[in-house]
């Protein structure tokens, strides 16, 4: 079986009432709970907001360290999962399930072997 990243696209400038916020961890909540059932669960988590985000990387052979985001951008990753499935139909699956249980567009991309 292959794994997949299902990430979790958030808009971090649009902040939604409580009742709604409650309802989305409660649904996600549900489909973790089918994913592991499934056997498909490998791991999954929600990400601090990207303000916390500190990016290292190496500039003419030196390592710079940048508070913040790498890039500006309306859509971050708010969470993800890691899921194993016997293709990319059925990880697709497991992304619709996904978007509909948190409300936000979920990426699918397979790991390298």
């Amino acid at each position: 079986m292959t794994q997949y990243l299902l990430s979790v696209l958030h808009d971090e400038t649009v902040t939604p009432p409580a009742e709604v916020t409650e309802r989305m961890y409660a649904q996600v909540g549900t489909f973790n709970e089918e994913v592991k059932a499934a056997g498909s669960w490998v791991f999954a988590g929600g990400l601090h907001p990207s303000s916390t985000a500190t990016v290292v990387r190496a500039v003419d052979g030196e390592v710079v360290t940048t508070d913040g985001p790498y890039a500006e951008a309306k859509e971050v990753i708010g969470g993800f999962w890691i899921i194993e499935a016997a293709d990319l139909d059925a990880a697709l699956a497991w992304a619709r399930k996904g978007t509909l249980a948190c409300g936000a567009p979920v990426e699918v991309r397979p790991f390298q072997d």
